[in-house]
């Protein structure tokens, strides 16, 4: 009887998944990243299309988000030689260098603690997940696309501005929020602080909506 692929996901504000893994850069696990933000993201397949138009996008975003303290750290549950071979293809045939590691994950060991493989989608290749790890191994964001579908690198690192903006600041973002955009404040709890809102200088379009500048 075949084991099946395990459906169990990572939960939000948890501890992220511990692993220790192969990779391009050599043996690597989560905890050497403490202290940095990480990135985890899963591709299909080696030599496949949509996924090499990923690496090299995540190429080149990969010095904007070291300025943002992120580790970024790629997977697939093909070979470390597969990796090597198609690193290198990458910058022979299209003149990017891959500058992050890769996980080799032939066992699906970190892909099914992470909840990667999806049967709905493959049960041998792991879907486009995104996983966003805070400096403190504590998983913060998690985004999954199907197999068809590229990422969007203006998505990840704008996700990533807006938790440690968040964090920095204690307030939220509203939605399409950019770098430099105004904030959004927490609702008022009590009559006593709505009745307060309206003298602490937010711009509010109503009681529990308010925004202010950082």
């Amino acid at each position: 009887m075949s084991e099946e692929p395990c459906t169990c996901f990572p939960a939000l504000g948890e501890p992220a998944p511990e692993f220790t893994a192969d990779s391009t850069h050599g043996p690597i696990k989560l905890s050497d990243f403490k202290g940095k933000w990480v990135i985890l993201f899963s591709h299909p397949a080696d030599f496949t299309p949509v996924c090499t138009t990923e690496f090299m996008a995540f190429s080149e975003i990969y010095d904007k988000l070291v300025a943002l303290n992120v580790q970024l750290i790629g997977l697939s549950v093909d070979s470390v030689s597969a990796h090597l071979a198609w690193v290198r293809a990458i910058k022979e045939k299209m003149g990017i260098t891959v500058p992050f590691p890769i996980i080799a994950d032939l066992t699906m060991s970190v892909a099914k603690k992470y909840g990667m493989i999806q049967p709905g989608q493959s049960s041998t290749a792991a879907v486009r997940a995104v996983f966003f790890i805070d400096d403190k191994g504590i998983l913060r964001a998690m985004i999954y696309y199907p197999l068809q579908s590229g990422r969007f690198m203006p998505e990840i690192i704008r996700l990533v501005q807006s938790l440690q903006t968040t964090d920095k600041y204690k307030c939220s973002t509203p939605a399409n929020w950019q770098p430099g955009d105004k904030v959004v404040v927490a609702a008022p709890k009590t009559t006593a602080e709505m009745e307060k809102r309206a003298t602490e200088g937010y711009e509010c379009k109503d009681w529990y909506l308010c925004y202010k500048s950082i």
